[in-house]
This record gives structure tokens, C-alpha cells and sequence, in this order.
């Protein structure tokens, strides 16, 4: 288990998953009503299975937001120990070649560049999938296909 109740389990064949910052902290704000249940779901599912996929960026995002944006935020301790946590999602690391990748993809995808270094992370870490709200429901991005857990049936 993580500090704050996730299974955590042994990785397994299921479809490679990656998870968006927003997703992320809605799984741990518990001020988000109906988008805390839907993404606790979700990544305790990730869990569970070992699909989950996630970036340096996304770490560092979420732990800034889950602290300071959160309608609840959490403690500095409590959100340390949760990166400490998805350490055992071995994190894509944005190094150089991420970046110059993500100022391809910015310019091919008219995208923004932070979105653009997402997509160059779940590519690296071969996900198929990437669960955001801030992407359009559907859309396609090379390799991966981006799904709007809230709206996802």
C-alpha cells in the first residue's frame, strides 16, 4: 500500500497507462467530490495491475499542486512520501533528447510544449494510453490515445 491506502502491486501484461498530474491529484484531493472517487479508482487500478506510466514532470507537478492548489492540500511530509511512492513506477526522466522531441512535437501537434513533453514521456514509456482532462477526449498523438477518465464510460 502507499501512504495513503493504493494497493501497490506487481507489474503485470495490462496496457501501459500514463497519468497526467491532473489526474493524479485529484486522486488524492479529497475536496474534488466526484473527480477524487473516479481517479482514486483509477489509479488504484494502475496500481493494482503495475500499468501506470508517469514522468519526472508529472512528480514534480503533483507535488506542488497536491500541496498548495489541492481544494484540501495535503502535508509536505504526506506528499513526500507519495513521490517516494511512485518511484516504483520507474518515472520517464525528461532529459535532453525528451526535450528536443517535445519541441518536434509542440510545433507537428500545435500543442504547447509542458503538453508536448507529456506525450514525448508516455511515448518513452510506451503507454498507450494517456488518462488527462486537459487533452481532448480521444485525440491521438502518434503511439498514444488520450482518455478523459471523468468522461471515459
Amino acid at each position: 500500500m502507499d501512504g495513503n491506502g493504493l494497493a501497490i502491486a506487481q507489474p503485470c501484461t495490462s496496457v501501459k497507462t500514463f497519468v497526467d498530474t491532473n489526474i493524479l491529484v485529484y486522486a488524492y484531493d479529497r475536496g474534488a467530490g466526484d473527480k477524487y472517487t473516479k481517479a482514486r479508482r483509477t489509479v488504484a487500478e494502475l496500481w493494482e495491475d503495475g500499468s501506470g506510466v508517469l514522468s519526472t514532470q508529472v512528480l514534480q507537478e503533483f507535488y506542488i499542486n497536491v500541496r498548495r492548489k489541492a481544494r484540501r492540500p495535503i502535508s509536505i511530509s504526506s506528499a513526500r512520501s507519495l513521490v517516494a511512492d511512485y518511484m516504483a513506477w520507474d518515472p520517464i526522466v525528461n532529459d535532453g533528447t525528451s526535450i528536443l522531441e517535445a519541441m518536434e512535437a509542440e510545433r507537428h501537434f500545435k500543442i504547447s510544449f509542458w503538453d508536448a513533453l507529456i506525450i514525448v514521456a508516455a511515448q518513452k514509456g510506451r503507454a498507450e494510453v494517456i488518462l488527462s482532462e486537459d487533452f481532448s477526449h480521444e485525440q491521438i498523438f502518434g503511439s498514444v490515445r488520450v482518455l478523459n477518465p471523468f468522461l471515459a464510460v
